[in-house]
């Protein structure tokens, strides 16, 4: 028995778990939401690991051309590398055709990209959001490995789970008998990502301390800043 103990591998005779992953999540929640002429996109700015807030002030949306936008959230050291990548093609591109490149363009790379890490995917969820070529707004749904969804709302994120009924329910009049979609404006747009920040910063603590909106329309783009609870 002694003998046949002494062979026994490390790992049977240490019943210790080791355990190792390449990512962290780092919380956040990204809301877009189109209309005829033009599309909001919102995050907040807590950016956490576990229960300890790293920052109170991370802007998590990305300017990418006059008329594109993308919101990131989870690992925080993929969404900068993605950023980075990203931002570089589309110089490369304008430098190349001397225009900046379209959104549904812009959207269709992020696909690629993305699918082409698939077996090494970045911990990421995205949301592309900006005017397409007819100045429509649009927004793009992603998966981590490059599944592209057209919407005309969607959320990510760390409150996913609150946020997207809410948005179902009031964008779209889903599950609820009789009903029908609302006109979507500028107003009720704003008001619909105030509120579904608020009940999320009330219920996950990956979520909280302000939020950044910022619309997108054909004479340019404007920045607002709301702030949820702290604590």
């Amino acid at each position: 028995m002694a003998v046949e103990m002494a062979m026994e591998p490390d790992y049977m005779r240490d019943p210790r778990k080791h355990h190792f992953s390449p990512y962290m999540e780092n919380g956040g929640t990204s809301i877009a939401i189109a209309g005829d002429d033009f599309v909001m996109i919102a995050s907040d700015t807590r950016l956490t690991r576990g229960f300890n807030i790293l920052s109170r002030n991370q802007e998590k949306v990305l300017r990418l051309t006059p008329h594109t936008m993308m919101a990131s959230s989870g690992c925080w050291a993929d969404v900068l590398t993605l950023s980075k990548v990203l931002q570089d093609r589309i110089t490369m591109y304008s430098h190349e055709h001397n225009e900046s490149m379209p959104t549904t363009a812009v959207a269709q790379m992020l696909s690629t990209m993305l699918y082409w890490r698939r077996f090494f995917p970045y911990y990421v969820a995205n949301i592309l959001a900006g005017l397409d070529e007819q100045g429509k707004g649009v927004v793009y749904h992603y998966d981590p490995v490059g599944h592209m969804e057209q919407l005309n709302f969607s959320a990510t994120g760390a409150s996913v789970a609150q946020i997207q009924p809410l948005l179902d329910n009031q964008v779209a009049a889903l599950n609820m008998k009789g009903a029908t979609p609302p006109k979507m404006t500028k107003d009720l747009a704003r008001q619909l990502i105030h509120d579904a920040f608020i009940s999320a910063a009330e219920r996950d603590i990956n979520t909280g301390d302000g939020i950044i909106i910022h619309t997108i329309t054909k004479e340019g783009k404007t920045e607002e800043m709301v702030k949820l609870r702290r604590d």
